[in-house]
């Protein structure tokens, strides 16, 4: 399906969701890295639900330094909702996104597992399925705290170059997070790592996704 995509005559584009600012990069940065560099006519809507002050800042930063080669044909939007509050102000989320269908018919979106922990991630993607119903999504996974990674069913393959790209551009446009435990380059290579191994990839790397429903042929 996503090389069918990626051969057909005429843009690509691609619509990827994330509730704070660097859940996308280390959800499918790598991913986007890749279909940007392969596809010059990529189209990309970059949505962030909830970032505020000086995330905002770096969110906005981080996917402009992704999307460079795509830069002309981007579209970068920064929400401010309050993080850790998507379920109590539902109501509002789901406007926002009623507003994002009538800004683009995305061919693939990249949004939250629906099997997250947590509960901006989980509503994101709920209302990805509720607002989109006739597209291929893909749900991406972010390891955390929580311990909520998942069997997956969707590998992209992702170089070597894309996974050091990928990680310094974490690292470098995310100052606010360089002093958690987790936000490191190990840890982001180990999960690629550990998905290339999945995916039987040939650079060693891979990122994955959950798939619900895929339509052959289309």
């Amino acid at each position: 399906m996503l090389e069918a995509l990626l051969d057909r005559r005429g843009p690509m584009r691609l619509l990827a969701v994330g509730c704070h600012a660097d859940d996308i990069e280390i959800g499918c940065g790598g991913t986007i890295l890749e279909l940007a560099e392969r596809r010059a006519d990529l189209e990309v809507t970059w949505l962030v639900l909830s970032a505020h002050g000086a995330r905002a800042t770096e969110a906005r930063t981080s996917a402009d330094a992704f999307l460079e080669h795509v830069a002309s044909s981007a579209q970068v939007f920064v929400e401010s909702f309050r993080d850790g509050f998507f379920p109590y102000e539902g109501a509002a989320v789901k406007e926002r996104f009623e507003r994002l269908k009538s800004q683009v018919s995305p061919d693939i979106i990249f949004t939250h597992a629906g099997t997250d922990r947590h509960q901006d991630h989980r509503l994101a993607c709920e209302l990805t399925w509720n607002t989109f119903r006739d597209h291929l999504i893909l749900e991406y996974e972010v390891p955390k705290w929580d311990a909520d990674l998942t069997p997956t069913n969707v590998y992209m393959p992702v170089s070597e170059a894309a996974v050091q790209r990928k990680v310094e551009l974490l690292l470098d446009n995310f100052p606010s997070q360089r002093d958690r435990h987790w936000f490191t380059d190990d840890l982001f290579r180990a999960l690629l790592r550990l998905r290339g191994m999945e995916a039987n990839s040939a650079s060693g790397y891979a990122e994955a996704f959950h798939c619900r429903k895929l339509l052959l042929g289309a």
